[in-house]
C-alpha cells in the first residue's frame, strides 16, 4: 500500500472530531420513547422513583453525547441538556397529539398504543421532534443523526430544522421527505411519497426559505411533490396523487391536476 496514501488517511483521522457511536445515540433515542411511552418501552417501571431514576441515567447519557460534539466543555453539555429535560413536558405533550392525530384519521388503528408500538409516523416524527428541541438549543450535528436514525427505520425523512405544528400526522410515510425551511401548520396530514423540497439546491441558498409552507389543515396525497419557499399552501387545502405544486393555492383549494 502507498505510504503517502496510508499517511493522508492517518492525517485525516488525527484531525477528524469524534462522534458518538449510532448505537448510542440510537440507544438513547429508544430509552426516552420508551421512558415517555410504555407502549414503546421494553421494561415496566412498578415505580416513579424507577422513571426519576432512569431520567437522571438518560440526562447524564445526553450530557455525555453532547460532550463529543461541543468539544469537551462539561459545563455547556450539562446546562443544554438541564434545558432539555426542562423542555421535554412540552414535546411530550406535542407528541401525544401527534399519537391521536394519526389515531383519528387512520380507520385501520385499533389503539393510540397500536400506533406507538408499530407505525413508522410515530418513531418519525417522535424522533423528529426530539431532534428539533435539541437544534433549537444549538446542538450542531446531534439532530441530524437523530433524524437520520429514524429515516433509516422509516424511510421518512424530515430535516430537524423544519417547524411543524401540532396534530401532525403521516400515513403509511414510506418516502416521504420534509425540508429544512418547511413550515407546517396544525392538523396537516401526509402520504406517503410526499415531497415539501426546493427548487434550487444551490449552496447559496443556504439560509434563505427553500421548502413550501402548508397552513393549518392541509391534506397530501400520495406522491405529490410540492416545492419552492415562496410556495403556500392555503388552509383545509387538498392537494391530489401525484400532483406537482410550485404555485401557491388560496384557502380550501383542491389541486388533482398537474400545476403550468
Amino acid at each position: 500500500m502507498d505510504a503517502s496514501f496510508i499517511n493522508q488517511l492517518f492525517s485525516n483521522h488525527k484531525s477528524s472530531k469524534n462522534f458518538p457511536a449510532t448505537s448510542q445515540i440510537k440507544g438513547f433515542l429508544h430509552d426516552l420513547l420508551g421512558v415517555l411511552f410504555p407502549a414503546f418501552s421494553v421494561k415496566e417501571y412498578s415505580s416513579q422513583q424507577g422513571i426519576e431514576i432512569k431520567m437522571l441515567d438518560l440526562r447524564n447519557n445526553l450530557t455525555a453525547m453532547l460532550n463529543y460534539f461541543l468539544e469537551d466543555e462539561d459545563t455547556l453539555a450539562k446546562q443544554i441538556s438541564d434545558d432539555f429535560f426542562k423542555e421535554l413536558p412540552s414535546v411530550y405533550d406535542s407528541i401525544k397529539k401527534d399519537v391521536k392525530a394519526m389515531f383519528d384519521g387512520d380507520p385501520a388503528a385499533k389503539s393510540e398504543d397500536e400506533i406507538i408500538f408499530s407505525y413508522p409516523g410515530f418513531y418519525a416524527i417522535a424522533s423528529y421532534r426530539i431532534a428539533h428541541l435539541l437544534l433549537n438549543l444549538e446542538v450542531g450535528i446531534l439532530p441530524r443523526i437523530i433524524t437520520e436514525i429514524a429515516h433509516s427505520k422509516t424511510g421518512i425523512d424530515i430535516h430537524p430544522g423544519a417547524t411543524i405544528g401540532h396534530h401532525f400526522c403521516i400515513d403509511h410515510g414510506t418516502g416521504v421527505v420534509i425540508g429544512e425551511t418547511s413550515t407546517i401548520g396544525n392538523h396537516v396530514k401526509l402520504y406517503q411519497g410526499v415531497t415539501l423540497g426546493a427548487l434550487s439546491v444551490e449552496k447559496k441558498m443556504a439560509n434563505k426559505k427553500r421548502h413550501p409552507t402548508l397552513e393549518n389543515g392541509v391534506v397530501v396525497y400520495a406522491g405529490a411533490t410540492i416545492l419552492g419557499g415562496e410556495t403556500v399552501i392555503g388552509e383545509n387545502s387538498i392537494i391530489g396523487g401525484n400532483v406537482w405544486v410550485v404555485k401557491s393555492v388560496p384557502n380550501n383549494s383542491k389541486i388533482y391536476y398537474q400545476q403550468q
